[in-house]
């Protein structure tokens, strides 16, 4: 089979593979699309070798099953859907308690075997998966579903973490209009009764929101703060969902979330909040607010973000590739040049 493989530092080829064999409790499938995530640049752009052996990428994946572990039960050859992204223990504490992204056997860096990442991948023809991380999507269109399985879960994860936060009437921010942006702006449509404020440093970032449901568009820059200050009567926002995560957002973020207020760092750009324990006021961190690092989401999420895909409540703006192309899609997205979601298709 064909699969898009990191060979080195900033390096990916399409190359010619086996058909991954399957055990007795794993699933075979026919990839139909997968997603092209900045997690994928940030493997393939790290300055050392991780390992010897090529490395398939691609953990946004939707297909359809071709092949069944002797073990498996309850699923049919040919039936569609997504893959849960983290592949984990499933019997310590945070999994029985539903917490999976978190898994114990991740140790202090909490983050489970992820394909494409630490593991085989879905940018290819055939992925090998447990049975257990496969989750139906009925009828739902491959190239859809394949972003589903983590820019929507990812962003749905950080919302729903908020929701403490999200009362109706309030004031929401979301920052870089991207793959999880763009969609995080639905999910906060769909499930709260917020006003959605989009931020980016690109203006058809903000007409991408605008189309998603964004009540307001604010161009990055000096006065974005006191922007979404006037707004908020100087108060600010409610919750304020990071998903770029460099210094300038994560700055904002702090300038601009309010007393008891929600900020959910989500992008992995490297950049570091100010937060003291200095007195509030000012630019700096407001009483009662809280901050959490958000990763991925748990399986429970993805079955609501699948729901919420096969009732038409969010819809994702995606680029479709060839797989052959993948690696001018990597390189387009990290030129910021993708609107939405890249998906390579077999």
């Amino acid at each position: 089979m064909r699969a898009l493989q990191w060979t080195g530092p900033e390096t990916v080829e399409v190359n010619d593979i086996p058909v991954p064999e399957i055990g007795p409790t794993d699933l075979l499938i026919r990839v139909g699309a997968a997603g092209v995530c900045h997690s994928d640049l940030t493997l393939v752009n790290f300055p050392i070798r991780l390992r010897e052996d090529p490395l398939t990428l691609g953990h946004e994946i939707a297909g359809t099953i071709e092949a069944i572990g002797s073990e498996v039960t309850g699923r049919d050859i040919g039936e569609r859907g997504v893959v849960y992204l983290f592949w984990t223990c499933g019997t310590c504490r945070e999994c029985v308690s539903g917490n999976e992204n978190v898994c114990l056997a991740a140790g202090r860096v909490a983050m489970p075997p992820c394909p494409g990442l630490t593991i085989e991948g879905g940018m290819a023809e055939y992925v090998r998966v447990p049975a257990s991380t496969f989750v139906p999507i009925g009828d739902l269109d491959f190239l859809q579903a394949a972003p589903v399985a983590d820019a929507a879960l990812t962003a749905y994860h950080a919302i729903r973490g908020a929701k403490e936060a999200l009362r109706p009437g309030g004031t929401a921010v979301a920052i870089g209009i991207g793959g999880l942006g763009h969609v995080a702006v639905q999910i906060l449509n769909a499930i709260s009764g917020v006003r959605v404020v989009a931020v980016d440093v690109a203006p058809e970032k903000l007409d991408l929101a605008a189309k998603c449901g964004a009540d307001l568009g604010i161009l990055a820059g000096d006065d974005a703060a006191k922007q979404i200050l006037d707004l908020t009567g100087g108060r600010g926002a409610d919750a304020v969902f990071d998903f770029v995560g460099v210094d300038a957002t994560a700055k904002l973020a702090v300038e601009t979330v309010a007393p008891n207020g929600a900020y959910r760092m989500v992008g992995i750009g490297g950049g570091a909040p100010e937060i003291t324990a200095g007195p509030a006021g000012g630019p700096g961190w407001p009483w009662g607010a809280s901050v959490r690092k958000s990763l991925g989401g748990t399986r429970s999420d993805l079955h609501d973000c699948v729901a919420l895909a096969q009732a038409g409540k969010i819809h994702m703006e995606v680029e479709r590739f060839d797989l052959k192309d993948g690696p001018d899609a990597l390189q387009r997205l990290d030129k910021g040049q993708i609107r939405g979601r890249a998906v390579l298709v077999p």
